[in-house]
């Protein structure tokens, strides 16, 4: 299927509340886009559209890089379970060398596509389960809200700790499975979101660097 071609049919270009400055392909609410989903791919039980939404994670990463550009100046960055590319287009932005996108959802893949060149960035995008190899050398990591889920939260831990010499931001809302003990907390914001994604309309969020 023509996974670009769906993403621009149904989406709109919408700024994430925090980051103005970038506009995105975005879906006004989940259930619709979910169910067309898996009504394009004949499936069901598909994961959610995580690529349709700027989450309150992502946003705050990102804010926190456009407002640091530091951070990533000058720099190899990477950018995992990039979803709509959101951080990683701020990282550019910012002023970053490269950034390798990283998702293994292909919906994701033609988001990130389409949102860069609407931003006018370059991406290097990959499919490739960054988790299940070694941390490739690089500057900077960037995570925006990984640990929602155990299973994930811990393996995503596990292999960042295995990232020697790299600095690591990871943005989240509070979610369960954050490893806090593990983090340092660096800045928060307070994110508008859509209630039909999270449990309020505003979602504190952090940036957090890994100890």
């Amino acid at each position: 299927m023509n996974h670009k071609k769906f993403i621009i049919e149904n989406t709109t270009i919408l700024a994430p509340p925090l980051v103005p400055e970038i506009k995105l392909h975005l879906a006004h609410e989940a259930l619709p886009i979910w169910q067309k989903t898996e009504d394009e791919l004949g499936e069901i039980g598909l994961p959610p559209p995580f690529w349709a939404f700027a989450w309150a994670g992502g946003q705050a990463l990102a804010r926190y890089i456009l407002d640091n550009p530091e951070i990533v100046e000058g720099k190899h960055v990477i950018d995992m379970a990039s979803g709509s590319g959101l951080v990683a287009i701020a990282a550019m932005l910012a002023g970053a060398k490269s950034v390798l996108a990283a998702d293994i959802d292909h919906f994701a893949l033609a988001a990130m596509a389409i949102n860069a060149e609407l931003n006018k960035v370059q991406l290097k995008i990959t499919a490739d389960d960054l988790l299940a190899i070694p941390p490739p050398q690089t500057d900077v990591l960037l995570v925006g809200d990984m640990f929602y889920e155990k299973t994930t939260a811990d393996r995503c831990l596990a292999w960042l700790r295995q990232a020697h010499g790299t600095a690591i931001f990871i943005g989240d809302p509070g979610r369960s499975y954050l490893p806090q003990s593990a983090l340092t907390k660096i800045i928060e914001y307070s994110v508008p979101v859509s209630r039909d994604l999270e449990d309020a309309e505003i979602k504190k969020s952090a940036v957090w660097k890994l100890n």
